[in-house]
C-alpha cells in the first residue's frame, strides 16, 4: 500500500520554534504519522546549504564553508551529505529541533538535504545524456536550479521569489553566467508548477525548449499526482 500526504504551513518564514510547534500540532491531528514504520527517511529543504569539492573538504571546517553564503549562529548544528557519483559534498544546517522530535517519535532514522536527493537522482537518470540541461524544481516560493553538462553537475543553487518576473530573471541570470543560450538549451521543470500557471507562461516566452520532468521509474504509480511533482519526496524511495 502506498499513501501520500502533503501538508503546507501558511507562513514559510516561521522561526524554528514555531516550525516545531506546527509539526507537533500536525502529529496530534494525523493518526497516519503516529503509526509504527519499519524505516523512516527525512529530507530537509532550506537554502542553508553550499557545495564543497571533495578534494578540499574537511569535516572540521564545516562552519567556514557556509559563512560566506549563510548566516551561521554559534550553536548551529552543521552536517553534510556526500553526493553519490560526484566529487561534491553538500554542507548544510538541518532543522535539528525537528530531527530531535522525530527521534522521539520513531527512534533512529536517516536524513539528507533535499538537494542531495535531487542531484543524485538527476545524475543517475541522465547519466547517458551529453547535452547541457537546466532543471528547475519549484517548492512554494522557492526554486532550485540544477545544471548538468555531459552528465556532470555544473551548478546547484536555491532562490526565493515572489513574482513571476523574479522567477524568470533568476533562471535567465544563471543561464547567462554559464553561457547557455535560451534559444538552444533544454529546460526541465518539476515541482509546484503546471502548464496553466503564470510561471510556465513567462518561462515559455523567454526560453524555447521547455519541458516537464518525466520519471523513468515506478514512482509514477501515484496516479493522482503529476509525474513532475514532489520530486525529492517521491525519489527517497
Amino acid at each position: 500500500m502506498v499513501v501520500f500526504g502533503s501538508y503546507q504551513f501558511e507562513n514559510e518564514n516561521n522561526s524554528p520554534y514555531k516550525h516545531l510547534e506546527l509539526v507537533e500540532q500536525l502529529y496530534e491531528q494525523e493518526e497516519l504519522l503516529n503509526l509504527k514504520f519499519k524505516n523512516v527517511s527525512v529530507c530537509h529543504f532550506n537554502d542553508l546549504i553550499t557545495q564543497v569539492p571533495k578534494p578540499f573538504f574537511k569535516k572540521e571546517d564545516l562552519a567556514s564553508y557556509l559563512q560566506y553564503t549563510v548566516k551561521v549562529i554559534e550553536n548551529d548544528f552543521i552536517t553534510f551529505d556526500e553526493v553519490r557519483n560526484t566529487d561534491i559534498v553538500n554542507v548544510y544546517i538541518p532543522f535539528v529541533n525537528i530531527n530531535n522530535f522525530l527521534l522521539e517519535k520513531y527512534g533512529t532514522f536517516t536524513y539528507k538535504h533535499s538537494a542531495t536527493i535531487l542531484i543524485e537522482k538527476l545524475i543517475t537518470q541522465y547519466k547517458n545524456n551529453k547535452e547541457a540541461l537546466l532543471f528547475v524544481n519549484v517548492t512554494n516560493q522557492y526554486f532550485e536550479v540544477v545544471i548538468l553538462n555531459n552528465s556532470k553537475l555544473e551548478l546547484y543553487n536555491c532562490f526565493s521569489f515572489t513574482t513571476k518576473e523574479d522567477f524568470i530573471y533568476y533562471i535567465l541570470f544563471v543561464a547567462e553566467q554559464l553561457n547557455m543560450n535560451p534559444e538552444v538549451f533544454k529546460l526541465i521543470l518539476m515541482g509546484d508548477i503546471e502548464k496553466e500557471s503564470e510561471l510556465y507562461e513567462i518561462t515559455y516566452q523567454y526560453i524555447r525548449n521547455v519541458h516537464f520532468y518525466t520519471p523513468n521509474s515506478a514512482v509514477s504509480v501515484l496516479n493522482d499526482i503529476p509525474s513532475h511533482a514532489h520530486f525529492t519526496l517521491l525519489n527517497q524511495f
